[in-house]
């Protein structure tokens, strides 16, 4: 499966964005659908994922964002609210078979191209 990330881009302390993972083939009932980001100097780290219809965050982004999927389009969402600067780094959307959720990204065996996302303070 190819996954095409989007929606990256600059925007101020406590605003929004909402990334796009658009992918080439239906995935959803047998994928886990993850997002990660790696910012500068440091390592990649869990975002979030989706899997049979049941979402999961890293702390640092509960309650601020949500993954959802649009079916019909074979597309993942991630949108984001109340964006910190700590939120700066290159998002990634990533897939692995089956319905276990895991958090490290050596799990998820492909992968978009990465999109930057640019919170000021």
């Amino acid at each position: 499966v190819q996954l095409q990330a989007s929606g990256g881009g600059l925007v101020q302390a406590g605003g929004s964005l909402r990334l796009s993972c658009a992918a080439s083939e239906r995935t959803f009932s047998t994928y886990v659908m993850g997002w990660f980001r790696q910012a500068p100097g440091k390592v990649r780290e869990f975002v979030g994922a989706i899997s049979g219809g049941s979402t999961y965050y890293t702390d640092s982004v509960k309650g601020r964002f949500t993954i959802s999927t649009d079916n019909a389009k074979n597309t993942v969402y991630l949108q984001m609210n109340s964006l910190k600067p700590e939120d700066t780094a290159v998002y990634y959307c990533a897939a692995r078979r089956g319905g276990l959720v895991y958090y490290s990204g050596s799990y998820y065996s492909y992968w978009g191209q990465g999109t930057q996302v640019t919170v000021s303070s």
